[in-house]
């Protein structure tokens, strides 16, 4: 390696510790930013706790053999710089063999990190995949011969990477070929493509591995090499290209099997046990993604408008929700200038968020439909319905009809106005469109629409203030069923929207029903990965540590791609987990003042204690069924 910058030139004696005190992952991760921090190596110790945090939330860093390597690359790093802490005792950090990390390195990169650094702390990486090294180190008993024990070995792998450099025999003889990446691209990318060449050398088979790392592509697979291997493994956490290997045997795991589990991928890779794999296909990573494309193509013309109009809508729900939220933290009744408890704060808060974002909703909800449908001529005549349905108390479902009525009748102005002579072209998108489509769209919604729409939202808000407890119990399993059925499609908007409209009205049990409907798929599905290991593969594991935030966060979208793996008997454990945890949300009478949020928002859910019961309940429902449903996976 041509490089200039040393490790120690990273790690120093101020930014070691030995040993460490730490007895928890989360003590371990404070101290070493303490270290770097103290060492006047990072601008902020929170940002980069939160960036190695969020690292650690895509997979552990504890990659097995004692070993740990927390890592970020983030503008909270002031110098590029690497922390080194020992623990005798060892500490439990999620690692990949369930065994107690000893050797602590955290790796922490400046956003704009150049090269010559970038390759130096991969260097780090493929240093520790050697075991006498790892051996030396929990030896050490002093900083200084930790400093003298890696510089001896950066020496010694440089010389052995610039005899590689210089051979061409494994170049023309390629059997197997590998692609290494993980989302930041500073250690398991490499450590993979290390573990994955040393464990090939003794096995005899030959090999080349591309990284795709913080630097770039390196050591790029060419067309001749996929052409004589006889297989690719394809070891990664983010996306890398893939059509190149088109109607070869690939097999795609996470960059932690290609750590851990090398020998295993390398006898697979040359008995050619993997599949095909076909130009546009879709990887793990990309299953979700796939599968909504997929949906969205099938999708009625009718469905694509509406979901144009509730995708745009739900920011304002999400941030105005979350703002009004804030202002209940000062108490219920805070925003009323009469009423004792009174903040002029609370106020601020809820006229941003509710006379503001949540006004909003509803003509920017119409106005995409409208846009949707008729292109940008139907813009300001859905918005202008839109809000003519929120200021006439027709809610969501003027505020959709308003959407459909001024897309399509600028569509029809649109044929209309066709034959119109070719010098008027220029004044109908900035005149006759606006003007004839705002005018018409305004007299159907005053004179046809509003008032019966208002007078249903009024009459069905009464009833549900009128329900007995059994209907009101009734009416969560419903909710609760129709949130997890579709995940985010129009049966789970529909129950939704309904929520919205009860909050709207004063009304806030049936939303905090909806709310734990929605937060128990992704939770019963994470826990279930926990708890049954073997119902699911080694990747849906992975992800299912994702979906304990997602579910916690209202993310029902998080439980898509196991549903779309196994529908059938996931959406079922799904429907009935949550049908649980809606009625029993009702049965307790739990309140939700807020749209959204999850986890976020407790301080001003009702009766909150119970309400955490109900989505506990309705998770364990949801990962019960699954175990009992679903077959053992098949990796």
């Amino acid at each position: 390696m041509n490089n200039e910058i040393r490790i120690v030139d990273l790690l120093k004696a101020d930014t070691i510790l030995f040993p460490l005190s730490a007895s928890s992952k989360e003590a371990v991760l404070d101290e070493l930013i303490e270290k770097l921090d103290e060492a006047g190596r990072l601008n902020s110790r929170e940002e980069m706790k939160q960036a190695i945090l969020a690292r650690e939330a895509q997979g552990s860093t504890g990659i097995g053999e004692g070993i740990a390597i927390p890592h970020a690359k983030t503008a909270a790093v002031k110098t590029p710089s690497i922390a080194f802490g020992f623990s005798k005792e060892g500490v439990d950090f999620d690692s990949l063999d369930n065994q107690k990390a000893h050797l602590f390195f955290m790796i922490a990169a400046t956003e704009d990190a150049n090269q010559a650094h970038l390759e130096t702390l991969a260097l780090l990486s493929q240093m520790l995949m050697d075991e006498a090294f790892r051996q030396e180190l929990t030896r050490a008993e002093t900083k200084e011969q930790v400093l003298e024990i890696i510089t001896r070995k950066e020496k010694e792998i440089q010389g052995e990477n610039e005899i590689v450099v210089e051979s061409k025999e494994l170049e023309r003889s390629t059997k197997v070929v590998a692609v290494t990446a993980c989302p930041t691209g500073i250690a398991h990318t490499y450590m993979a493509a290390d573990a994955l060449k040393k464990k090939a050398a003794e096995l005899g088979i030959a090999i080349k591995v591309e990284t795709n790392g913080s630097g770039g592509v390196k050591n790029k697979l060419s067309s001749q090499d996929i052409e004589e291997a006889a297989a690719v493994i394809v070891a990664a956490d983010k996306q890398v290209e893939m059509d190149r290997f088109a109607g070869k045997i690939v097999i795609e795991v996470p960059v932690a099997e290609g750590i851990r589990n090398t020998e295993e991928l390398l006898q697979r890779a040359v008995e050619q046990k993997g599949s095909i794999y076909r130009e546009g296909g879709t990887s793990y990573q990309d299953h979700i993604q796939e599968a909504k494309a997929e949906k969205k193509a099938k999708q009625p013309a009718f469905y694509k408008h509406l979901m144009n109009g509730v995708s745009n809508m739900l920011p304002f729900v999400v941030g105005g929700g979350i703002i009004i939220a804030l202002s209940f933290m000062f108490g219920i009744k805070a925003v009323d200038p009469n009423d004792p408890s009174f903040h002029p704060l609370a106020k601020v808060l809820m006229d941003i968020g509710g006379g503001t974002a949540f006004q909003l909703m509803i003509p920017v909800l119409a106005g995409f439909i409208a846009k949707s449908i008729a292109d940008r001529p139907g813009f300001a005549p859905g918005m202008v319905g839109g809000l003519l349905a929120a200021t006439s108390g027709s809610g969501f479902l003027g505020g959709i009809i308003a959407g459909f009525l001024a897309g399509y009748i600028v569509v029809g102005l649109k044929k209309v106005l066709a034959g119109l002579p070719e010098s008027l072209e220029g004044i109908k998108p900035m005149l006759l469109y606006p003007l004839l489509g705002i005018l018409l769209t305004g007299f159907v919604m005053v004179y046809v629409v509003s008032e019966p729409i208002a007078a249903a939202n009024t009459a069905l808000g009464d009833w549900l203030k009128n329900m007995g407890t059994g209907n009101a119990v009734i009416l969560g399993v419903i909710l609760g069923a129709m949130m997890a059925f579709d995940m985010g499609g129009p049966v789970n908007k529909a129950a939704f929207t309904f929520g919205i409209a009860m909050i709207a009205d004063g009304n806030y049990t049936p939303h905090a029903a909806i709310m734990a409907a929605g937060m128990t798929p992704p939770l019963g599905i994470a826990l279930a990965t926990t708890l049954f290991k073997k119902k699911f593969t080694t990747e849906e594991r992975q992800a299912g540590k994702t979906a304990y935030l997602l579910g916690a966060s209202f993310i029902t979208e998080g439980a898509i791609p196991f549903a779309a793996a196994d529908p059938t008997r996931v959406i079922p454990s799904l429907v009935v987990g949550s049908a649980v945890a809606g009625g029993l949300s009702m049965l307790f009478g739990c309140t939700l003042p807020a749209p959204h949020g999850g986890i976020f928002v407790l301080p001003v859910i009702g009766n909150w204690p119970l309400y955490l019961v109900s989505i506990l309940a309705g998770t364990m429902v949801t990962a019960l069924m699954l175990k009992v449903l679903k077959k053992d996976a098949v990796e």
